[in-house]
């Protein structure tokens, strides 16, 4: 006759196993954490393993997760691979109670993929793999420890009861004391490796807090009266640090100490190699100018992009002063890749670079050291491009080299290699589905198109004609301009949508497309409900 198990036989003989394979995952994280706090934090597994996700992210999966979950997408992510190492933990217990060995070799083999995960990261060094391999060893170490406490043999034996009984001696109270005490024990080690990794990054946190910038050399022009709008609901002139978009692939943002940091610059057509530190980049003449960043993530209407005061170093001076040109000149390279302390790399065309605008290597950020998210101690600044090809964070290397011989990061998952921004308009209120009451109502938005500047903005009501709207006061051609329409609102369901059209006349194109290859574009649109 067919055996018939309930369920909750099923449970009371899976629970242990499940049980033990949660707490050796946890142990195992806990001891990786300690190790990584002793040898480099982010080399913790999460870390590497999450930076190998994103790296092999297709693009429009990307674009989905930055769309869904904006600057909470690192953090969903570790969530995720959280999740699913808690499932595969539980399960492995489970496996482990009948076949101890198979269980044992399965977390080993878990920890060997870590560690490859590490060796495999741009900035990686040798001891990177070090907190995967011993994360395993005391995850496979506490495994067979606690299903051995459960009374289990090998390939056999009796399952344990729910009332503690069984043929193979389990103890439930034992297992579960077992069980609390490594997971204790673990945490303790965790919070070790946290403290520790801490007070590596606590000589960053110090050489930021002790930097004094310096006065600019080329101070940012005033900005014109009149150029932000005090209209509820739009956003400032000047984006305050706290509110700057971040997006970027690092799940651990890089911690440099300013006292130690180098920047290297060589590479074809660089006759003068040279090595800076933040003295040598500070005791040069500094400008400080108004740019507005965009991230070609930005979906239309999107809130990725942002207005800041920069202060920095002139890029193109110093390639000038390493010999180099760019390739209008008759320079050998056509590309610049910055590369970050965590093996990110951007390429930008050398001519954009040098042709006159005020590319940088920016220092502060709104009067201040630049944050650690944005950067600190130094990162690029390159108007009217998209920060995918321009805005290096935590920048320690530029090279000089070409198009044709090299393709950074994103250009290497299907993003263009120019990528000059788009003409873009948003409304910033009222809010999508919004309930105005009728009478006049304020409409008002941002517009940018870095480098030819915004001469129009039109805005639209269902299909009506377009309406041409106020503008703020132009500060510079890279800086965004703010816009306002009053409206004459009429009860019912409304349709709002805007265009703008730059300094070269060129009018914001209707065609939406999504951000891969080279940015979105089309006319951002509110439907709003007039009470």
């Amino acid at each position: 006759m067919p055996v018939v198990i309930s369920f909750r036989t099923i449970i009371s003989r899976a629970w242990p196993g499940a049980l033990a394979g949660l707490a050796a995952a946890f142990c195992a994280l806990a001891v990786a954490e300690l190790v990584a706090g002793l040898v480099r934090p982010a080399a913790g597994p999460v870390t590497v393993v999450g930076g190998a996700a994103i790296d092999r992210t297709p693009p429009a999966l990307k674009d989905f997760a930055v769309r869904t979950f904006g600057e909470n997408d690192k953090t969903v992510l570790q969530l995720g691979i959280l999740a699913v190492l808690a499932l595969f933990a539980m399960g492995l217990g489970v496996v482990a109670l009948r076949h101890r060995r198979t269980g044992t070799l399965c977390v080993l083999l878990f920890g060997l993929v870590g560690a490859v995960a590490a060796l495999t990261r741009p900035d990686a060094g040798p001891v990177d793999a070090l907190p995967s391999l011993a994360g395993a060893l005391a995850g496979a170490a506490v495994l067979h420890l606690l299903v051995s406490r459960a009374g289990f043999r090998p390939s056999g034996g009796a399952h344990p009861t729910p009332d503690g009984g069984g043929s193979s001696g389990w103890n439930r109270r034992s297992f579960l004391t077992a069980t609390a005490a490594t997971v204790t024990t673990a945490a303790g080690a965790g919070i070790l490796g946290r403290f520790l990794g801490d007070r590596r990054s606590q000589s960053a946190v110090a050489s930021r807090n002790g930097l004094v910038l310096p006065a600019p050399a080329s101070p940012a022009p005033p900005v014109p009266r009149g150029a932000g709008l005090r209209i509820p609901g739009t956003s400032p002139f000047t984006t305050p640090n706290r509110d700057f978009y971040r997006v970027d692939t690092a799940l651990v943002v890089p911690k440099v100490d300013a006292s130690t940091w180098r920047l290297r610059v060589h590479g074809r057509g660089v006759t003068r190699a040279r090595t800076f530190t933040l003295a040598d980049l500070l005791a040069r003449p500094l400008i400080e100018r108004d740019v507005t960043l965009t991230c070609v993530s930005n979906e239309v209407g999107g809130p990725y992009v942002g207005n800041a005061r920069w202060l920095g170093v002139p890029l193109a001076a110093l390639l000038a002063e390493c010999g180099v040109k760019p390739p209008s000149r008759g320079g050998p390279a056509d590309q610049l890749v910055a590369r970050s302390v965590d093996g990110m790399t951007l390429g930008s065309p050398v001519d954009d670079v040098m042709d006159g605008r005020d590319a940088m290597l920016a220092v502060g950020m709104n009067g201040e050291p630049l944050p650690f998210d944005h950067g600190f101690p130094v990162r690029m600044v390159v108007p009217g491009l998209y920060g995918y090809v321009s805005a290096c964070k935590w920048i320690e290397d530029i090279e000089l080299t070409t198009f044709d011989a090299y393709d950074a990061y994103w250009v290497k998952r299907s993003w263009a290699r120019r990528a000059p921004i788009k003409t873009q308009s948003r409304i910033d209120t009222p809010k999508p589905f919004a309930r105005p009451a009728t009478g006049t109502v304020m409409v008002a938005g941002v517009a940018w198109a870095q480098r030819r500047g915004i001469t129009r903005v039109q805005v639209r009501v269902d299909d009506g004609p377009w309406r041409d709207a106020d503008l703020a006061a132009q500060d510079t051609t890279d800086t965004w301009r703010q816009w306002s329409y009053p409206w004459r609102a009429t009860s019912g369901g409304h349709t709002l949508t805007v265009r703008a059209t730059d300094g070269t006349g060129r009018v914001q194109t209707e065609k939406r497309t999504r951000t891969v290859p080279d940015g979105a574009s089309g006319w951002h649109g509110v439907f709003v409900t007039v009470t």
